[in-house]
């Protein structure tokens, strides 16, 4: 079976982009990563491109004489390199609404909260104001609004009363290593569909349990 090819966004570090280079280097994972791009030449993400012998691209906005130009470069690299998944790790640019739409259900992104929830910057800062007992990482398709869309995968971690917003990142970035090889997965094995905004998972269960923080005596 032919693998899924995937084309990566970033913007920094890549921690998510090493999670899904080192998924695809799993036997039997249906997904390979054939073409990263990052809008930063300084990237530090970019090396875990080359590691793995992977083609990396940068494309700095200010390169181009308008955002649609800017997109459009992206768009043809994707293209090019026959991407049929493009999966935004740490992309710190908003795409346009064209963009979103050439690409519709074929875009996923990482949010590190339990969306609805906390939607923008300074996440984990605002969790903790907020006083939330749990925070988490989503998976979700890629809307015209900001962190919005239909959600894929989601993982909880609790939240300690002497987390900083440093701490707290940690845990969720965890979590958000395990969830985005598993919508990818999920997405490749073609067992992914979306009606309307929701989406339906075939043969995926739920935990059942009640998880409660602080924990009961």
């Amino acid at each position: 079976m032919a693998k899924l090819s995937l084309g990566v966004l970033i913007s920094g570090r890549g921690s998510n982009l090493q999670a899904l280079i080192a998924a695809c280097a799993s036997p039997g994972y249906p997904a390979r990563v054939v073409q990263v791009i990052s809008d930063q030449p300084d990237a530090s993400g970019l090396a875990h491109a080359v590691r793995a012998g992977i083609a990396a691209r940068t494309l700095v906005r200010g390169d181009f004489s308008s955002r649609s130009a800017f997109e459009a470069a992206i768009d043809a690299t994707l293209r090019d390199a026959g991407v049929e998944l493009v999966c935004l790790a740490g992309f710190m640019r908003v795409l346009s609404a064209d963009f979103v739409a050439g690409w519709r259900d074929r875009l996923i992104n990482v949010h590190p909260s339990l969306l609805p929830a906390f939607k923008g910057l300074d996440t984990h800062a605002r969790v903790l104001a907020a006083g939330a007992r749990f925070s988490g990482a989503t998976v979700h398709f890629v809307r015209a609004e900001v962190d919005a869309g239909p959600i894929l995968v989601q993982c909880t971690v609790p939240v300690a009363d002497d987390d900083t917003a440093e701490t707290l990142a940690a845990r969720v970035l965890r979590g958000e290593h395990r969830c985005y090889p598993l919508a990818v997965r999920l997405i490749a094995e073609g067992r992914v569909a979306v009606a309307g905004e929701r989406v339906h998972i075939a043969g995926a269960t739920s935990p059942s349990d009640v998880v409660i923080n602080p924990t009961e005596d």
